[in-house]
């Protein structure tokens, strides 16, 4: 199986998938072709100018597959380059740009909304990595084509939904729970009550990962009795919000690490030392680092929104507030609170999210990767 596949704005996120896809399938030959995640908007029209001329011969060579991601112009590449119009074409969203929280660093998203909505049009088979993505994506596209003034063909939503599924981003959970969680974390070690909890937040430092409600859950849960501490692991940026800066400046006594970490093992040894992982998105399609800290055995603490109710048990969900924010920080502390009560007595442990792994994932994709050549026009 030879197979070319295109990222045209290879995110963590992104990168984890691919890698993690050619680890699945290492007998397939691949040709992968990524492009840096910076420039958003020129990068998401800027794509098949790129590849179309400076990557041709590349793009011209004989696959079986074409594997894209919902960011590469594929309506135009195909049409730039009529050699890949011939291969058959899976397109996968890792997310979609009709769900996202708008904030002041963003820049309209209309264009990238047409250009997943063509790309979508033109690939023979869809792939969401959550039905809630899924189900994003196809409302908002029937949305903006009902703002438009006229010459909308009826029933674009239906047809993109008889194309489309939902298969998440594969885990390599023995990976990720393989070690022992002697001396993994950075804090002091010893067991429960002797040491204090371990708390994990891990996400990229910006806006729509909600720092701002992280904030308030952490001076809420100053002010309880419970003995804690926390690891703020993620991406930083230039810009990142103020939040962040107060947190490290107002819980520098809590805090046993803030900011990236580049070694993958250290990561993972973070991960296996928590108790708990703790989400405060506003904006979250599968929640892979959630998941990655439920597998190496914290307990989620995540909001009843978003993706979270579709892959993690409502116990461990806490109520949201569409009004005060207040009152949905209490409602985590409160679930942190209970959930401590509960380990010291051996009564919780962290969910089952093994159908997350490679094992249960690898024969759907093989299924949905080789059905589109009997399928495709």
């Amino acid at each position: 199986m030879r197979v070319l596949l295109l990222s045209a704005y290879a995110a963590q996120s992104h990168r984890l998938w691919q890698h993690n896809l050619q680890r699945m399938f290492p007998d397939w030959q691949w040709e992968v072709q990524c492009l840096p995640p910076r420039y958003f908007s020129w990068r998401v029209r800027g794509n098949p100018l790129y590849w179309s001329i400076s990557e041709r011969a590349v793009l011209e060579r004989d696959y079986d597959l074409l594997l894209a991601t919902s960011m590469v112009d594929l309506a135009t590449l195909r049409g730039l380059v009529p050699a890949l119009s011939r291969l058959p074409t899976v397109l996968y969203f890792h997310e979609n740009q009709f769900d996202y929280p708008q904030d002041r660093q963003r820049h309209n998203l209309l264009e990238a909304q047409m250009v997943s909505l063509y790309g979508a049009l033109a690939a023979d088979r869809i792939l969401f990595n959550s039905a809630y993505n899924r189900r994003g994506f196809l409302v908002g596209c029937e949305t903006l084509l009902a703002k438009m003034p006229d010459k909308v063909p009826a029933g674009i939503a239906a047809l993109l939904a008889d194309k489309s599924e939902v298969l998440p981003v594969p885990l390599d959970i023995d990976d990720i729970t393989v070690h022992s969680v002697d001396g993994d974390w950075p804090g002091r070690g010893g067991g429960l009550p002797q040491r204090p909890l371990r708390l994990l937040w891990v996400g990229r430092f910006e806006h729509d990962k909600g720092p701002d409600g992280l904030l308030r859950i952490l001076r809420l849960l100053e002010q309880s009795e419970l003995n804690w501490e926390i690891a703020l692991v993620g991406q930083q940026f230039r810009n990142s919000p103020p939040a962040f800066r107060q947190i490290e400046e107002q819980f520098r006594h809590r805090l046993v690490h803030c900011g990236f970490l580049e070694s993958v093992v250290e990561y993972q040894q973070l991960l296996r030392g928590g108790d708990m992982v703790l989400s405060t998105a506003l904006h979250e399609f599968q929640g892979l680092a959630v998941l990655e800290a439920v597998a190496a055995g914290c307990l989620p603490v995540v909001p009843d929104r978003l993706v979270y109710p579709e892959i993690l048990p409502q116990r461990f969900c806490y109520p949201c507030s569409d009004g005060d924010a207040l009152p949905e920080a209490a409602q985590a502390v409160n679930l942190i609170l209970s959930h401590a009560a509960q380990l010291l007595s051996g009564a919780v442990q962290a969910p089952d999210v093994s159908a997350y792994g490679f094992n249960a994932l690898v024969g759907k994709y093989r299924e949905v990767f080789l059905s589109p050549a009997s399928n495709h026009r």
